[in-house]
């Protein structure tokens, strides 16, 4: 008799076509631009944050590494908390205008949106 139970090589897979975990073929590449070709928008936002102001800089196209460092460097300046949801960077309190004056500063193209 044959026994019924799954190999323990089989990582709970009900079907796969080709032999091996192809999970990292599967990944999407993420495409780096120079800052100068980068296109971001600076704006504030309350939406589900009990009240709380934040300020959001979107329109990333960096690697995760890139946005660490970044985050990092705009928590220092402005001298607050923040991080990093979605591929957008969340810095606490309003501070619109000063991380637009530091991403020109690094060579972001950076406006405020919205109001």
């Amino acid at each position: 008799m044959s026994s019924s139970t799954p190999k323990s090589s089989d990582k709970g897979f009900v079907y796969r076509e080709f032999g091996s975990d192809n999970s990292a073929a599967t990944e999407r590449p993420v495409l780096e631009l120079p800052p100068q070709q980068q296109n971001l928008k600076v704006q504030a936002s309350r939406k589900g944050r009990k009240g709380k102001t934040v300020t959001v800089i979107s329109g990333f196209q960096a690697k995760p590494e890139t946005l660490a460092d970044l985050v990092k460097q705009l928590k220092s300046q402005c001298g607050t908390g923040g991080t990093i949801k979605d591929n957008e960077i969340e810095i606490q309190g309003e501070h619109k205008q000063k991380i637009v004056e530091i991403l020109t500063k690094l060579g972001y193209k950076a406006k405020i949106s919205g109001g």
